[in-house]
């Protein structure tokens, strides 16, 4: 017996190997309009890639950068990162190039691969701010080595997972806030492992999951895979999402499990060809990274049907804090529907006041967080580590109540919070009230500047085709649930919401665009 394994934790490459090893006919992933790979297919693919990324100079802690849209290759190439022991860093293929650069930088990658056919002149550029980054290519380039025929030439081998501790770092991942540039974080083996584990116990699968993936695979779309995989289910690679490709992929390959952001389900809500399409397949819609209007909610669950589960964490205690199962949505009421469920019984929640004191039920306090799904801290910065811990929790910087039930529901994010007049104003409850109006298909509300009350209630609607809103109708309905003073001064119409790459409403780009004094 080797010393020092008997009561070693298996952490992701582990299991990752362990499931690969296993059922090597049963098919796992399928492409849209292209062949079905078996799980022993999968495991030699990802043996050729991890020899050819070795060979390319990949080890352990090399840090590795992928840069691509929806293929399977982009899962080779995760998984191969994951058994040679090296460092993924995440790259969202929707991303400026401020932010790519930004990333590539600051993570000091070593290589980036890349969709040579979508983001070869993307790929040349950063190269060019990044001395000694290798670039490898999937496919063809005039740059790059290509990764698919180098891996194509090798022989597969058995899959060997890496000895890994808890601290050992597995990405570089960086957060999805709206302000200021992404804060990097480390992700450990430990609250990988976490992650993983929560998702598995928590989350309500069928049994087994037929996934469609349509979320980038190179970003957070990934996360889907090592469930389905231990699940014995199948996943769908969809190149993007494109509201019609997935209604008939639903429909046609009778998907039972999907990850959606908000604005993914408004999309297919709002298409005119919605009801021309079998979504009756559907058992479980996983949906979170940002808010959901209830009353959109309401309609989903009235549309499609009950298959709707929500889970809330963020980049710093990843995917699951809590969640708010398929039961729990109650149409007929709107507050469980502006609920982000209850905490997992993996972690331990609190919400602390302004002096770190745990609040009275129906009393706003933000989330705090500990347990192993909590990230070690961002990296290199001790100052914003000191914030964030302050008094041994991870502050989210999410502000929410809790109803006596134990139901937590988010009022809004402590640096979007509104003073106006010494009043604190939640964008995230105006934003509720609105999204019930039939005339508003997306909403975000923003404080901008007032000589006389030093910040003013500013609201900017995306209106539906079919009916446009009165200003006077929104005006009144926030005035009449939560007074005149948190009502908008300010109704604005715009044609789409600006998103930032994760899916979230991106309210940095308003102020920016329509942050202008309210006098």
């Amino acid at each position: 017996m080797t010393e020092g394994n008997l009561h070693r934790p298996l952490y992701v490459p582990d299991l990752l190997v362990n499931a690969l090893n296993q059922t090597p006919k049963r098919p796992l992933l399928q492409l849209a309009d292209g062949p079905t790979l078996t799980v022993g297919q999968v495991r030699d693919a990802t043996s050729q890639f991890v020899q050819a990324l070795r060979a390319q100079g990949v080890g352990q802690g090399s840090r590795v950068a992928t840069l691509s849209s929806n293929r399977p290759e982009v899962l080779h190439v995760a998984h191969a990162v994951q058994i040679i022991g090296a460092i993924a860093v995440p790259m969202h293929p929707m991303a400026g190039l401020a932010d790519h650069q930004h990333v590539i930088q600051d993570a000091q990658v070593d290589v980036l691969v890349f969709d040579a056919e979508r983001f070869e002149g993307r790929a040349s550029e950063l190269a060019g701010q990044a001395r000694g980054m290798k670039l490898i290519a999937f496919g063809a380039s005039r740059c790059a080595d290509d990764l698919c025929a180098l891996a194509g030439g090798l022989s597969p081998a058995p899959l060997v997972a890496p000895r890994v501790d808890g601290s050992s770092v597995s990405s570089f991942r960086y957060s999805g806030g709206t302000t200021g540039k992404p804060k990097a974080l480390a992700t450990n083996h430990r609250t990988a492992l976490a992650a993983a584990s929560i998702m598995l116990a928590e989350w309500e699968w069928p049994n087994p999951p037929r996934v469609l993936s349509c979320a980038p695979l190179s970003h957070a779309g990934s996360a889907m895979v090592l469930p389905t995989l231990l699940k014995q289910g199948t996943i769908l690679i969809q190149p993007s999402f494109d509201p019609v490709a997935v209604m008939e992929a639903i429909q046609a390959h009778r998907i039972n499990c999907m990850l959606m952001v908000p604005t993914m389900i408004y999309a297919l809500l709002d298409h005119p060809r919605f009801d021309a399409f079998d979504l009756s397949s559907l058992e479980t819609v996983f949906y979170g990274a940002s808010s959901i209007s209830p009353a959109r909610l309401k309609e989903a669950i009235e549309r499609i049907g009950p298959v709707f589960f929500q889970f809330y964490g963020q980049a710093e205690a990843p995917m699951t804090i809590s969640v708010l199962r398929k039961a729990e949505h109650d149409v007929n009421d709107l507050g469980r529907l502006a609920s982000c469920g209850r905490p997992v019984p993996w972690v331990r929640v609190a919400l602390l006041n302004s002096e770190q004191q745990p609040v009275s039920d129906g009393e706003p306090g933000e989330i705090c967080v500990q347990g192993p799904l909590v990230m070690d801290g961002y990296r290199d910065n001790p100052e914003l580590n000191a914030e964030v811990f302050v008094g041994g929790w991870l502050h989210t910087g999410d502000v929410a109540v809790r109803d006596p039930d134990g139901f937590l529901r988010i009022v809004d994010r402590t640096k979007d919070m509104i003073v106006s007049g010494g009043f604190n104003i939640y964008p995230r409850e105006i934003e509720d009230i609105l999204g019930e109006h039939p005339g508003v298909s997306q909403v975000a509300v923003i404080g901008v500047p007032h000589g006389k009350w030093g910040e003013a209630v500013k609201a900017l609607v995306v209106p539906r085709v079919s009916e446009r809103p009165a200003v006077e109708e929104l005006v009144a309905m926030v005035t009449e649930r939560k007074g005149s003073f948190q009502a908008p001064k300010v109704v604005e119409f715009i044609d789409a919401m600006p998103m930032t790459p994760v899916g979230k409403p991106d309210k940095k780009a308003l102020r920016r665009t329509h942050g202008q004094s309210a006098d």
